[in-house]
């Protein structure tokens, strides 16, 4: 009886592959990249896997289930970018974060970019609304069907409560908040040694990953003329808000504003705090020792 329910669901679920659902009644049935895995929420505090052929897959997809629908959190310089990248290899999914998303949407014309189009234009901040409709619209793409990673939203708990809002109304929440730890003043010294490529956003350090390019100045600081691409050769160029007295502000905003965000989330069980204040390699094997089902 069982192997025929399996064989059954196994049918149902080829005949459905690649289109969402939603309902009251049942939460929304999804489809973990090539695993074949199709799952109920959470909500209805039912689960079941239907295994797939290809045991690489399967074993992945069992190792890293369920959907993971992440946030990375901490405070600008932590090392969230780079760590990102890894995780999205690792995972398969996308990291949206709000200015990508920004600058697509306004770039492809959309209903939301046309609205914050019109509000940069007249001097204005893109409101909470307009960003939370932006996710709503992105998520919907195929790459986000196995899951996605938010980066640089929620940062209030207006905002969290919004992206809760928007993700229980297909049966979802947030399955995963990664929180990076670094002190204050190991943030300091990596923000303002920091020099970013305009045209990909890569970026460089002076002290831990300077450009092939770089030459100092009798003064022991870098020579702005031969901070360049190590791919393009473009001039690299520093964010205006890249000193210490922008970072004590922005850090004051942090600690305000967007710390609530993780005490929000850890009643949950779903916050796993990563120290990164260490080596580049050891982060990640704490970053994918935290990725792991426990």
């Amino acid at each position: 009886m069982f192997r025929q329910k399996i064989s059954q669901m196994s049918a149902m679920a080829a005949s459905m592959a690649g289109r969402r659902f939603t309902s009251k009644a049942m939460a929304t049935a999804a489809f973990a990249a090539g695993a074949g895995a199709f799952t109920y929420s959470a909500m209805q505090k039912q689960q079941s896997i239907i295994r797939c052929d290809d045991s690489a897959l399967q074993a992945k997809y069992d190792k890293y289930w369920p959907r993971k629908i992440m946030i990375l959190f901490g405070p600008a310089g932590a090392g969230k970018g780079t760590q990102g990248e890894k995780i999205v290899k690792e995972l398969g999914i996308p990291q949206l974060s709000t200015g990508d998303m920004l600058r697509e949407a306004v770039s492809q014309g959309t209903e939301v970019g046309k609205k914050a189009k019109a509000v940069m234009e007249s001097g204005g901040l893109v409101g909470d609304d307009i960003l939370i409709a932006m996710i709503a619209e992105r998520v919907q793409s195929e790459d986000c069907k196995s899951g996605f990673i938010l980066d640089g939203m929620p940062r209030t708990l207006v905002q969290a409560k919004a992206v809760d809002e928007l993700l229980a109304k297909n049966g979802e929440f947030v399955s995963l908040v990664m929180a990076f730890d670094v002190p204050y003043e190991v943030l300091e010294e990596r923000i303002c040694g920091r020099w970013m490529h305009k045209g990909s956003g890569r970026s460089y350090h002076v002290k831990f990953a300077p450009p092939k390019s770089m030459k100092l100045g009798a003064d022991g600081k870098p020579i702005p003329e031969t901070m360049k691409d190590d791919e393009t050769g473009e001039l690299l160029y520093r964010r205006a808000d890249d000193n210490e007295a922008a970072l004590k502000k922005r850090m004051d905003s942090y600690y305000g504003a967007t710390l609530p965000v993780l005490d929000h989330y850890k009643g949950r069980g779903i916050v796993r705090v990563v120290n990164a204040n260490q080596h580049i390699d050891k982060v990640w094997d704490d970053v994918k020792a935290k990725l792991v089902n426990k």
